[in-house]
């Protein structure tokens, strides 16, 4: 099993990797920047929307905008921060006009999602909006009204975990009843995080990964404190 050091690296890895995808020949023309994700590289709850929006393509990060401010206090009053958990979305490029993605995009990107997953280790993941529960759980015809609040053991990709769909934070901005349903159900969050972890996959199950070459970090020979490299500031990685 590799160790946490270990499995950040190979998330940095995997994030350089995907500052140049081209997977996608129409968002890679017109993104500023690939939203790769950022936050806990060793979090137990992993939070996931549907794509960045124009404040996150400008600044890399997901969830910087009203939302992400939402977001914010949503964390902080079940005493949680960003650097507890880790936060991205099913596509890491912004769609033109903020349109809904594409299947071909969904399916392009997938990996991605997928390597974080299994590299991050999350117990609980949860979709935030619509269109994110909808994609992760595979079902089109379930909408949140009715899934929100309640938790599955779902294998997604690689791992499994407990799925808990929520409304967006955009959603509930301007709707008070709808912010306090939100609120309710992201009081919940402690309690799942509090229970046994679902089963994993044998190892038969899950297809083996090649490692991508790692360049080994050289650290300050004076340092008190380790100096974050390059890429890690840029990820976000706390």
């Amino acid at each position: 099993m590799p160790t946490a050091e270990e499995r950040r690296e190979e998330l940095k890895a995997v994030w350089r990797e995907s500052q140049g995808c081209t997977r996608c020949p129409q968002l890679a023309s017109t993104r500023t920047t690939v939203v790769f994700g950022s936050g806990n590289a060793d979090a137990d709850l992993m939070l996931v929307g549907e794509a960045p929006g124009v404040n996150e393509d400008r600044q890399g990060l997901p969830f910087v905008g009203q939302a992400g401010r939402l977001l914010d206090t949503l964390l902080g009053e079940i005493g949680m921060t960003r650097a507890d958990v880790f936060v991205c979305n099913v596509l890491k490029c912004r769609p033109p006009g903020n349109r809904d993605p594409l299947p071909g995009e969904i399916e392009a990107c997938q990996d991605y999602l997928f390597r974080q997953l299994e590299l991050i280790e999350p117990r609980v993941v949860c979709t935030l909006g619509n269109f994110a529960a909808k994609l992760l759980r595979a079902d089109p015809g379930t909408g949140i009204t009715r899934l929100h609040g309640r938790e599955e053991v779902r294998r997604l990709g690689p791992r499994t975990v407990r799925l808990y769909p929520l409304y967006h934070p955009a959603a509930a901005l301007y709707t008070p009843s709808m912010l306090e349903v939100l609120r309710a159900d992201f009081h919940r969050i402690p309690a799942l995080l509090a229970l046994d972890p679902p089963e994993q996959p044998a190892p038969a199950e899950v297809e083996p990964v090649v490692p991508e070459p790692q360049v080994a970090a050289i650290a300050p020979e004076e340092a008190e404190e380790p100096v974050p490299a390059a890429d890690e500031l840029q990820l976000g990685l706390f």
